[in-house]
Parts: C-alpha cells; structure tokens; sequence
C-alpha cells in the first residue's frame, strides 16, 4: 500500500504558504492596459484623461475577483475622490409617498418596473445659480437619484452651502462664480473699464461656472443647460453628457448688435434654439465613465428601485399580446406594446404631415389619375 507523501515544509515556509493563499473577499483590481497614445494629463488617483477617439481611450473601470457569482462581472467607476459621509442634511427632504411604487394617486401602476429599493433621501440641487460672487467647492458626493456627481458650495459672502450638479474634474477646494445676475465691477475694472469679449471669456468661462449662455464662446462644452430667460437648468444634466455651442443669431439693434437666439447642439445631435439669456455651466457632467458600469447581479438591480422586466413572449395570453401559444412564438402578430401600440415600424417616430397645410399646386400632376395599363 502506497503511503501519502508528508509536506515537508518548515514552520516558518509552512505558515507563509498558509497566509499567501488566504486573500480578501473582494479585492479591488484596476486594469491599466498600456495606452497606445501619449496621455494629455496623468491625474494622481491614475485615471488618465486623453484626447483621441473614444474607442482608443482607456476607461478606467474597477473590477473584482469572482469570489461569488455577483463579483464575476461587477464593473465600477473608479471615484475615489467622493465624499464617504452622509450628505447635508439642512439640504435633503425624506423620499416617501406612492410615488416610489410606480402608482399614481388611486394607488394603480402607471410606469412599470419601479418598486423597492434601498430608503433614499432627496437633495435640494440648485439649477438656477442666481447667487453672484465667489464660492467654495467643499466636497464632491454621490446622489443616488441621479447618474451624475453633486458638489456642496459655499458662498464666501454668507456662508451660505447649496448642492450643484458637479462638472468633470471639479475637485475640493476649487473656486467657481456665477455670472448670471452680472459681470462684478471688479471684473470690469480689470479690463480697464471696457469690455474686451476675448478677455471677458477668459476671466470667466472656466469650468464649474455659471453664464449666461451669449457670454460662452462658440465651440465651448457646457452642461445644465436652461431653456428660458428666467429658471434653471433643464438639459444635459445626466452623467458625462453636455452641449455644444454651434451658432449665435444677431440682430441690428439701433447703433449695435444684439443676439437674438443661440444654437446649441445637444448629445442626441439636436440642433436647439434657446433664450441667450437661459443659464448653462462651463464643463461636461460629472462621472462619464458611469456609462460602462455593469451591475454584476439582479440583486443590485433591485436596490436601485428597479424591478425585473418580462418579455410579452413569456407571459399567457391574457397578459400580453405576444403571450400564449406553444413555445417560444407571438403568433404572426406584429411587434405590439402590452397596450396594443405598434412597438416597431415607425408609428410613433415617423414625422406626420398636415393635410390642409398641401396646396393643389404642389400636388403630383399624375395624382388621382389611373396609370395606362
């Protein structure tokens, strides 16, 4: 009979191999793939932000060695720099009510998939910026009603703090201003007295600021952007999106020049006309890797409030159109919503003419005539 080889290793050789094989439940591994281009910034936390096409540009994502299913495919943004305290609690109101449910007042389901998720409370975010002079970034925090970052200010002035949506590479300690109500005398007088456009642009259209958005030279990327005169931001609010400044409209206005409207393209590649007045902040959104995130599990699904969606295919007949039937098969129908709505073929994307707006004139000359057989 065969005996069993004994280890033969030393204490001291023994209890090192004990300790090299015993590792963290999830410990944290950044992939650093060598770029193929040169890097325009190397930032201390080792996020590299370069220029080049986007597909040649390394996304820096965490991710985790599968101990469990869940962490196989778990992929993180890399934000180190957030705030790990609890928010501001002057500035957040409590989250409760039907609303949280997906149910309208009567208590039905008006927007499926919503239930559940993990207590949150709101935070009272600031798109309009009226507030003039200096202000102070103390943190950057995460929200978890929105994809973006927020960043609590506070005015030097009063000392007053208030929540904004951050820009990209907004860090604790930098100083933004808002220039909606005004350009500052001071400002005026650093010109000497004059309003240069090209200086006025360099004292003032730096990131994290709020203007106006006739004052934004054009080409600019901006973010929270307004559509009106008078309110906040309304557009570009979402992580790492923003708005590019394409056209000012002008018009003669006695001796001068007046702009009329301002044209800016949004993420979606509408062109927009908005108010020169309406407010808009110099930057992307914060947190643009959050695109690439990837929930590992469905669990962590159901913490966001989202609940699972099942396709029509799967249901019984009584359920959807789509259900029913033996095997996986919707029966000749056209793709439908649960509703009954044409899902595909463009109903409701498809531009809709206004018979009345025709004129006999432009109408085909062959129109309403029988072709020669």
């Amino acid at each position: 009979m065969l005996q069993p080889r004994i280890c033969r290793l030393g204490p001291s050789r023994f209890a090192k191999a004990l300790l090299s094989s015993a590792r963290s439940y999830a410990t944290a591994i950044d992939h650093v793939p060598p770029p193929a281009f040169e890097p325009a910034v190397h930032a201390d936390t080792g996020v590299l932000h370069s220029e080049g096409p986007r597909k040649d540009q390394f996304i820096p994502l965490r991710t985790y060695k599968p101990r469990t299913p869940g962490l196989r495919h778990l992929k993180r943004p890399v934000n180190d720099h957030l705030w790990k305290g609890r928010p501001h609690l002057k500035l957040t109101i409590a989250k409760k009510g039907q609303h949280l449910g997906g149910r309208n007042n009567s208590g039905r389901v008006t927007v499926r998939h919503r239930g559940g998720g993990h207590k949150r409370r709101i935070r009272i975010v600031d798109y309009k910026r009226y507030l003039p002079g200096k202000h102070v970034v103390d943190r950057i925090e995460y929200d978890p009603n929105r994809s973006s970052h927020l960043a609590l200010i506070t005015r030097v002035e009063t000392g007053e703090k208030s929540y904004i949506v951050a820009a990209d590479g907004m860090r604790a300690g930098d100083e933004i201003e808002s220039f909606r109500t005004g350009i500052p005398q001071d400002l005026i007088e650093s010109m000497g007295g004059v309003i240069d456009p090209g200086m006025l642009a360099a004292k003032t259209a730096t990131r994290g600021n709020c203007l106006p958005i006739h004052m934004v030279p054009l080409g600019s990327q901006v973010y929270n952007v307004g559509s009106k005169s008078h309110g906040g931001g309304v557009f570009c609010r979402s992580a790492g999106t923003y708005a590019i400044v394409v056209n000012k409209e002008e018009a003669e206005k006695g001796n001068g020049v007046e702009i009329k409207s301002v044209i800016v393209r949004l993420q979606s590649g509408e062109l927009r006309k908005i108010s020169p007045d309406a407010c808009c902040t110099i930057g992307v959104a914060s947190n643009p890797q959050a695109h690439f995130t990837s929930l590992g599990k469905a669990g962590r699904s159901r913490w966001l409030g989202r609940r699972p969606e099942v396709r029509g295919v799967a249901m019984n007949a009584a359920d959807h159109p789509h259900g029913g039937g033996r095997g996986k098969s919707k029966g000749n129908v056209h793709p439908v919503s649960p509703w009954g709505t044409p899902a595909k073929g463009g109903y409701k994307t498809r531009h809709k003419r206004n018979k009345h707006t025709f004129l006999v004139q432009d109408r085909p000359r062959n129109q309403g005539k029988r072709r020669p057989r």
